[in-house]
């Protein structure tokens, strides 16, 4: 079979050459578009890691098969334009369930401590600590909206601090709860208790702006926010006002709901005006990045040698699978988001 990998890395090759013993593997640094899919009409297999595949893209690829994604969310794939051509999408389900939990913390310790603040100062040649007290973790509520892998990883980071834990999720793991010593609350009263909130949740349709105007008016003043999942779980532009009146005191957010437009600033116009995106939400991220009490990081939680070692190699095993006729990680597209 033909497979391309796309969005790699020079070092991240090696862990795909076991597949050139029976198939032709193409490396592929840049991204897939629906500008550059003509060029790999050939390939039955893609993986893709930061590529945004469109339903073009999919038209521009008669003979493909597969695609192969490197992550977990596949809320930039068209996983209905794919179902109609019988094209078998799957994921890593998990691959850095306690990176992105540390992660989170490192984000939430950024703002507790002041680091960033702290550090330009040293580096500028000053050693004043006059304007930078922080805060303690211990002894704060912490909420946490998703109990999945990545969930509870930050329970257990939280338990090391002495925190206070809360929990909101559809599907309650009680014996989870009794483990590691949290409690399931209504999403009502977790907003309205915690001190920090943090997200572990997918995007889906059901979860697209879990938080906007009304919870963020049921959040306690001072609140700080932890967003580690996908950007679009946020309605950014009550964000926006929610820290503008102080009501949210300081957030660390590691996705932002346009990152892949503003990722390249070059094609922000293009982005714009030929792919329609939400001006506003652009605007919100040019905002939120530019805030003093704002902490963003350009969606790098994942991103040790551990975990996407581990991403790298699960992405094999899927594609092996497929290759002998099997089934492995593959995404069901009913609750798959369509893509923007």
């Amino acid at each position: 079979m033909n497979i391309y990998i796309f969005d790699i890395q020079n070092w991240e090759r090696r862990a795909f050459t076991c597949l050139e013993h029976d198939h032709q593997v193409r490396y592929v640094p840049e991204s897939l578009t629906s500008e550059n899919a003509s060029q790999f009409k050939d390939a039955d297999i893609i993986s893709v890691f930061y590529s945004t595949v469109q339903e073009a893209t999919i038209e521009a690829l008669p003979h493909l098969k597969m695609i192969a994604a490197r992550c977990t969310g596949i809320d930039a794939i068209d996983a209905r334009a794919c179902q109609q051509k019988n094209i078998v999408i799957c994921n890593v389900p998990t691959y850095g369930d306690n990176t992105v939990a540390e992660h989170a913390f490192a984000l939430l310790l950024t703002i507790s401590h002041r680091l960033e603040d702290a550090i330009d100062r040293t580096r500028k040649g000053g050693f004043e600590n006059r304007g930078l007290q922080g805060f303690d973790l211990m002894g704060k509520t912490f909420g946490v909206i998703g109990t999945g892998s990545i969930g509870r990883h930050s329970i257990r980071i939280a338990n090391g601090f002495g925190m206070n834990v809360l929990a909101y999720d559809l599907r309650p793991n009680e014996q989870a709860a009794k483990t590691l010593g949290f409690r399931y609350v209504g999403m009502d009263e977790l907003l309205k208790e915690s001190d920090i909130i943090s997200l572990h949740v997918p995007l889906l349709p059901s979860t697209y702006h879990l938080l906007a105007k009304l919870q963020f008016d049921q959040m306690k003043d001072g609140v700080v926010l932890i967003n580690t999942a996908r950007g679009d779980l946020i309605d950014e532009e009550a964000l926006v006002r929610a820290i503008a009146e102080k009501k949210v005191a300081a957030a660390g957010l590691d996705v932002l709901a346009k990152e892949p437009v503003i990722r390249e600033e070059a094609e922000l116009l293009r982005a714009v005006y030929e792919q329609n995106n939400d001006l506003k939400d652009l605007l919100a991220d040019e905002v939120l990045i530019r805030m003093r009490n704002v902490i963003v990081t350009p969606h790098s939680g994942f991103n040790t040698k551990e975990a996407v070692t581990r991403l790298n190699e699960t992405t094999v095993e899927n594609i092996e699978a497929f290759a002998r006729g099997g089934r492995h990680n593959v995404v069901s597209v009913s609750i798959a988001p369509k893509v923007a």
